[in-house]
């Protein structure tokens, strides 16, 4: 077994620790709810708030767990805070650290453990929140370690009210350094509403000597007709603990010792002291200590730059409102494309949109609902009494359009467009982050319909998340064993009938479902991390492919490769061709390069300057599905493209639908005048072969020539009595 490291600013950090008020005796209630979500987001007996003391540990809050052996040197936890982010133990006996650990071999026999470092303000780790289990969990996921993450954020927004509840009462002075010279007239008393404290302005506000204050009681210094409602008020206090979420008066009526009544402004503190709660009441202004109090309670609660409820806060609520049993609706909204409006236009600009949306978005929800910002470009709003999902969909709507209007900022004129995700409680989940979660699903439903788009969380959403889940874990495999392949479908002269060229089409070949065809995995490899890498690898080892068919005879052969729009954003995509061309001696216009609408309005600089450098240095460059998008012709003005791919949408249709064979003239006759070579898609048939080639079609694709194929019989189509180059490593 490893002992823990111990922090070198050790002292430092137990100091940070202490101002939380936090021991084994004094447990964090409002933790409480943060690990019971834990253990059943992860299905796990076991999940706590550990907090990391000198020589032992101790619970903040805790589910499940039984007496434990509590020392610091035993505890995982004291491993956890050292790290930056998750720790996780996929399985303890198998790890050097704790395969003999007294909490794996005895109580809870632990397998699994995860845990997130949670810090003090100025970053000092005071505990974790960790989940274990006595069975291993492989499925643990670097999804489920943003989602600990997330839930981590609530537990230490938490804890830092705690602090802030502790600093308000630790730093409260002695009465007499306090208020004793005070003009201002202020008053301590206690849960039986005896006065333990006044100054001389209090007593003389009331006409009392001030050693009257022994046997006096605070209901005595207001009129019979306040006692009632100020006894309720501080009983509700004391049963609670907190002076918050109960109404106070701002005004009421006092009473002299010589029965006379007066109207008197005050405002009224409580706190934690020994033997129970005290309390201050000061009949004038706030103290400036309360503003300050104040103002910390604010930040925690309110977003900084917006004003709006911030994360934790909108977190709080939504779990409150489901406690109370509300039924309601979230709504997770995201700008589309705003950190290309930050990067173009600069953050001042950019802060001015998102607190122009925050306004707008307060303007829009009622009055009992809630705005937040979330983070970044994101906000939520909670919609409070809401069931119907139409309805819901119907607000939805009128905020997106809110947000949609012109925006003036220093005399410059802009429009922002968001999506927006929603989920629906009790009926689609029931826990905050949940539902949360769902409305998130929904949002990401949203913005891969485009721009603008609203989406309602339904089941199949998520598993659509666990299926990109799995297939994320399955395609990091698929690349470190270098299971993706590449098959080839010939491109045909219509003229000649020969073979020009051929598409290099991505295959995975599954070491379970066998051979995958790219609908089975396009979507999760395109919405991953893996599309530069994989791209990379298509297109080193299409350009391979095409130099040795090129060399053994095929000398005009041109292959064609489609690009992930990932490998725009990732690295230097005109430099990797540059130099994959060069390595494999392949001539630039034996390449040519497939893109999408997509892509291009998804990166319209990035891709508009790789396009035209790898131009300029002869690579081909294809418009690939040409016509199936509402800005198809806009681009050919723009981009310098060198063919056009005529979506087999329209070419299936062509013997049948005037309206397709319309299309397909028209596009022709613009690719004549742009000066663009064209092929058109999915052939089947000699007849639609024909027409095409009368409409002066140059060239075709299609299973009529060939479907996609493996390199050695494609090379058998072409004539080479060759063998195949071994396919390289993705890795």
């Amino acid at each position: 077994m490893l002992c823990p490291e111990i922090f070198p600013n050790e002292a430092e950090r137990l100091k940070a620790l202490s101002e939380y008020g936090l021991d084994s005796e004094h447990l964090l209630n409002s933790l409480d709810p943060v690990v019971r979500i834990a253990a059943r987001m992860f299905g796990v007996p076991i999940a706590a708030v550990n907090m990391i003391g000198d020589d032992h540990v101790f619970f903040a809050a805790s589910h499940g767990v039984q007496k434990v052996d509590m020392r610091r040197d035993v505890s995982f936890c004291a491993h956890a805070i050292n790290q930056q982010s998750v720790m996780c133990v996929p399985d303890a006996r198998a790890d050097v650290r704790f395969h003999d650990n007294p909490l794996v071999i005895g109580n809870p026999h632990i397998r699994f453990y995860a845990g997130v470092p949670l810090r003090s303000p100025d970053g000092l780790a005071l505990g974790v929140l960790c989940i274990l289990d006595e069975k291993l969990h492989p499925d643990f996921a670097k999804e489920d370690c943003e989602r600990l993450l997330e839930l981590a954020k609530m537990a230490s927004d938490r804890l830092e009210l705690r602090r802030i509840d502790i600093s308000s009462q630790r730093t409260r002075p002695a009465f007499d350094v306090y208020a004793g010279g005070s003009q201002i007239p202020v008053i301590w008393f206690d849960g039986t509403l005896q006065i333990v404290e006044w100054n001389s302005a209090a007593a003389a506000t009331y006409g009392y000597p001030s050693e009257d204050k022994n046997r006096l009681s605070f209901d005595r210094l207001l009129a019979e007709s306040e006692r009632a409602r100020f006894s309720a008020i501080i009983t509700q206090a004391i049963a609670t603990n907190s002076l918050e979420n109960i109404e106070l008066p701002s005004r009421s009526v006092g009473q002299r010792k010589d029965g006379s009544l007066f109207q008197f402004g005050f405002a009224l503190f409580g706190w934690i002291d020994t033997g129970g709660m005290k309390f201050e009441v000061v009949l004038k202004d706030l103290s400036q200590q309360k503003l300050a109090e104040d103002e910390l309670r604010r930040q925690a609660n309110q977003d900084a730059l917006t004003g709006l409820a911030n994360r934790a806060r909108f977190y709080r609520c939504v779990e409150e409102s489901i406690v109370e049993g509300q039924a309601l609706a979230v709504l997770v909204i995201d700008l589309d494309a705003f950190k290309d409006t930050n990067d173009t236009l600069g953050h001042t600009f950019g802060d001015a949109i998102l607190k122009e949306v925050a306004k707008r978005l307060q303007e829009s929800v009622r009055s009992f609902d809630l705005a937040a910002r979330m983070g970044g470009d994101e906000f939520a709003v909670l919609l409070r009494d809401v069931g119907d999902p139409q309805f819901a969909l119907s607000q939805a709507s009128a905020l997106i359009d809110a947000i949609g209007r012109p925006i003036d900022i220093e005399g410059q004129q802009l429009r922002v467009a968001a999506s927006c995700g929603l989920a629906l409680a009790p009926a689609q989940a029931q826990e905050p982050l949940e539902l949360v979660g769902n409305a998130d699903l929904a949002l990401f439903k949203a913005k891969s319909l485009g721009r603008g788009r609203i989406a309602l969380f339904s089941p199949e959403l998520r598993a659509n998340a666990l299926t990109r889940r799995r297939n994320g874990l399955e395609l990091h495999r698929a690349v470190d064993q270098g299971e993706f392949l590449l098959f080839y479908q010939p491109q045909v002269n219509l003229r000649t009938g020969a073979i020009t060229g051929a598409e290099a089409l991505i295959r995975w070949h599954h070491p379970e479902r066998g051979l995958l065809a790219p609908a089975a995995f396009l979507s999760s490899l395109e919405g991953g991390t893996l599309a530069a890498t994989v791209g990379s690898w298509a297109l080193d080892q299409a350009c391979a492919q095409a130099s040795y068919w090129r060399r053994k005879g095929a000398t005009d052969f041109r292959i064609g490769v489609n690009l992930f729009g990932a490998q725009f954003r990732v690295g230097d995509l005109a430099g990797e061709v540059i130099a994959l061309l060069q390595r494999h001696g392949l001539p630039p216009a034996a390449l040519e390069l497939e893109i999408t609408e997509n892509i291009v309005l998804d990166n319209d600089s990035i891709v508009l300057e790789v396009v035209d450098r790898l131009r300029k240095l002869g690579v081909g460059v294809a418009f690939d599905d040409f016509g199936t998008g509402y800005a198809s012709l806009s681009l050919l003005k723009t981009y310098p493209l060198t063919r056009i791919k005529i979506d087999q949408s329209f070419v299936r249709g062509i013997l049948e639908s005037r309206r397709d064979a319309s299309v397909i003239r028209a596009i022709l006759d613009m690719a004549r005048g742009f000066e663009l070579e064209t092929i058109a898609e999915g052939i089947e048939a000699e007849d639609v072969k024909n027409y095409l080639k009368r409409e002066r079609c140059d060239e075709g694709q299609g299973y009529l020539f060939g479907a996609a194929m493996p390199a050695h019989e494609f090379e058998a189509l072409l004539g080479l009595d060759v063998a195949v180059e071994p396919q390289r490593s993705q890795g």
